[in-house]
């Protein structure tokens, strides 16, 4: 919860005048929903998150620094084999960064 709160503070002080910026946090919180624990260590993924994700079957769960990821594996798949990504051209935008 420390972490959300760090994002819903940091959209909530988006410049609201900006039509970008009130579509984005509209998206964003529209698609929030709090899920809980089972006592199995389940966490049941509600039905538009699903939907919106393509999750059908097999999934795939990453850890991207502070929090994780759940992808469709076929979504997955054809994220890690898109040719459209260079990570040269990633590396190098990280630089111009400072990263």
């Amino acid at each position: 919860m420390s972490e959300w709160k760090i994002v819903e503070d940091k959209l909530k002080s988006l410049p609201m005048t900006s039509k970008d910026a009130r579509a984005f946090v509209r998206f964003f919180f529209a698609g929030a929903s709090e899920c809980e624990i089972d006592k199995q260590g389940r966490v049941l993924i509600p039905t538009n998150l699903k939907e919106y994700a393509k999750i059908e079957k097999d999934t795939v769960v990453i850890g991207v620094s502070t929090r994780i990821e759940i992808w469709s594996l076929d979504e997955w798949n054809r994220f890690n084999n898109d040719a459209n990504i260079s990570y040269e051209d990633v590396a190098e935008k990280m630089a111009q960064l400072g990263i």
